[in-house]
């Protein structure tokens, strides 16, 4: 067990938390929340030993085996499956003594080494070490590929590997989805369900963290607090707690009147049965706990271009790839504005190659391409977001871009994306990769445009920044391709998936909780998607077909969202005025019984007509899932 008693823990002038009294058992999964700069990684320190509490205590077993990620992998020329092999340092220690014993030509220290080489796992260590990397997305042939051969990204994958190879008793992962796709993403996720040690995790994606993690720790305001339940369960607690606040409460209900409005026009032209229905659950869950985070610094949307094109883009029987090697082929896709594409498949299947080529650069190998006059289109990449020159500053960039604007307007925009006051003029080369991702990202915002692709966009984003890049997109007027390791995004911006596999790029009927079943498949393939190909002109009449069908049924559920808010003012009226006591006088009978009269008349109608509502309503549903 791990014990803070009355710990205090400062990080030079700054506070972290004081008088802190916390138990955590083996055994236990939990995340690690708080805002950039609370102090996460600083009670990692604390556990690593790194740091010493300023007050009080912590007690931690001197016995218990601790592993971590390293938050940089150095270029090294060291194989990449020995690197990971290290992660078990026990196990190396055994191969020296037998190596030892072996030159010493000593028989019992053989023995002895051996017996414990075989009790440590050591005969299975390098299939271990091959299995982790092949469920980080490794392939066989890259475990004898030097460190110094992996760009940082897939390095920090390595780092990652090799903390999960040690056979440890307290586990501390700081932000280990940052440089992973959906689909490593998700052996982690299972993964470290079954760890049996005590894990702290910091992360910034909500569904890995419910899916992980039965705990909480909380670092706000110099004070650690611990929550019961997953990471939804902890933003209801906290939700409820800052709710009780009356400051907040007026915060609260203008972001929930906001998200409110997707959920009704999403639930209204819902038409993919099970996409659609994924999202308006996603964007409920959005609405419940947006209040929590009314107060974050991040707030932006994007500016409508001047003129709309439509299509804005149409792919025909298009192929394309590198060289004269095609990767992908056949790809027929129109893009409109307010379209919202998902792109999901497998790591290396051709996401990002198709993300290219509808940026413009890949070149058609074969087929047609129609772009719009005029589109503008914006591209967030992460060589985009490692392309800043080190004296850039975000003014300076937006200045680039526009350089009649005021400096006052682009203070006012950049102050969305979490830059104000001074740290509009400072330098990139000082900037966190968090701080980067949201330069880049207002750099698109900014540049108005009517395609916007989005590969990978919340990688060093906190959960603030991510929900207010989810709202920016829902009111976005042009067109989303979107691809992300991160779940509620996915789900909550797109209205269609597109699978990229073996080739070629199909629609995926199903949702993202559909896809995590088909990838978790042993020896899931292609042909065993749940897919279809639809014709796009085919698809858009169904749909209009559709929305004639419905178009009565909401209007009568306009009528009767009216008439409820008539009905429910009168029924507070009548209400008022049987509160008050002199209407109970002898002399004002007859003014009472009409009173009360009126009232059970309106109730009925009250009940009436929500009945009438909820049948609608129903219907509504089940014909968008028809």
């Amino acid at each position: 067990m791990i014990e803070l008693r009355q710990a205090t823990l400062h990080r030079g002038s700054k506070l972290i938390f004081s008088e802190a009294n916390i138990r955590l058992f083996p055994g236990w999964h939990v995340g690690v929340s708080g805002e950039n700069g609370a102090g996460k990684s600083s009670l990692f320190s604390l556990l690593k030993g790194t740091l010493q509490t300023d007050g009080g205590e912590l007690a931690l077993p001197a016995a218990w085996t601790l592993a971590s990620m390293e938050q940089e992998v150095a270029a090294t020329d060291q194989l990449a499956l020995d690197y990971v092999l290290d992660g078990d340092a026990p196990l190396r220690l055994i191969e020296a003594r037998l190596l030892a014993a072996e030159h010493a030509d000593d028989g019992d220290a053989l023995s002895a080494a051996h017996a414990d080489y075989d009790a440590a796992g050591g005969y299975v260590a390098k299939a271990r070490a091959s299995t982790l990397m092949a469920g980080l997305g490794f392939k066989t042939s890259d475990e004898g590929r030097q460190v110094q051969d992996f760009s940082g990204g897939w390095r920090m994958r390595l780092g990652l590997a090799r903390a999960l190879m040690c056979r440890s008793d307290l586990l501390l992962l700081d932000e280990p989805t940052n440089h992973l796709d959906l689909d490593a993403l998700l052996w982690l996720e299972d993964w470290l369900k079954s760890y049996p040690g005590l894990l702290l995790l910091i992360a910034h994606d909500r569904d890995f963290l419910d899916a992980v993690c039965q705990h909480m720790l909380h670092l706000a305001d110099g004070e650690l607090r611990y929550y019961a339940g997953n990471y939804s369960a902890f933003e209801r607690a906290r939700a409820e707690r800052m709710a009780q606040q009356e400051q907040m409460r007026v915060k609260q209900e203008r972001e929930r009147a906001h998200l409110q409005s997707f959920v009704d026009r999403f639930r209204a032209q819902a038409t993919k049965a099970r996409q659609a229905q994924s999202r308006i659950k996603r964007l409920e869950k959005l609405q419940m706990i947006a209040p929590l985070h009314a107060d974050s610094p991040f707030r932006f949307e994007f500016m409508a271009p001047e003129r709309m094109p439509q299509p804005l883009l149409d792919l025909e029987h298009a192929a394309t790839g590198y060289g004269q090697q095609i990767h992908l082929q056949d790809i027929n896709l129109q893009l409109a504005p307010g379209d919202r594409f998902g792109l999901l498949g497998r790591n290396g299947a051709g996401k990002s190659t198709l993300m290219k080529l509808l940026a413009g650069e890949l070149s058609l190998l074969a087929g047609k391409a129609h772009r719009a006059d005029g589109i503008k289109l914006a591209y967030f990449h992460q060589h985009q977001v490692d392309a800043f020159a080190d004296d850039d500053t975000p003014m300076l960039c937006l200045q680039r871009m526009d350089p009649r604007a005021s400096e006052l307007n682009m203070r006012q925009f950049l102050g969305g994306f979490g830059f104000s006051g001074d740290h509009v003029y400072a330098p990139c080369g000082r900037f966190s990769g968090g701080e980067r991702a949201r330069l880049a990202l207002a750099l698109c915002v900014y540049s108005r445009p009517h395609l916007l692709l989005l590969d990978e966009p919340t990688n060093h984003l906190d959960i603030d920044m991510r929900l207010a890049l989810n709202l920016a997109l829902q009111a976005f007027e042009g067109a989303v391709v979107l691809v992300s390791h991160d779940r509620t995004l996915l789900s909550s911006c797109c209205e269609r998936f597109l699978l990229v596999d073996g080739g070629a790029v199909t629609d995926f009927a199903g949702d993202i909780d559909d896809y995590a079943a088909w990838l978790r498949q042993p020896g899931g393939t292609a042909s065993t998607t749940p897919r279809v190909r639809t014709d796009r002109r085919e698809e858009k009449r169904m749909r209009a077909e559709k929305r004639q069908q419905k178009r009565p049924m909401q209007q009568r559920l306009q009528q009767l969202e009216t008439e409820l808010a008539q009905l429910n003012e009168k029924d507070r009226t009548l209400s008022a005025k049987l509160h008050d006591e002199s209407l109970y006088l002898d002399a004002n009978k007859a003014k009472l019984l009409e009173l009360i009269a009126e009232a059970e008349q309106i109730k009925s109608r009250i009940q009436a007509s929500e009945a009438e509502w909820l049948q609608l309503s129903d219907e509504l549903d089940q014909h968008a899932t028809s």
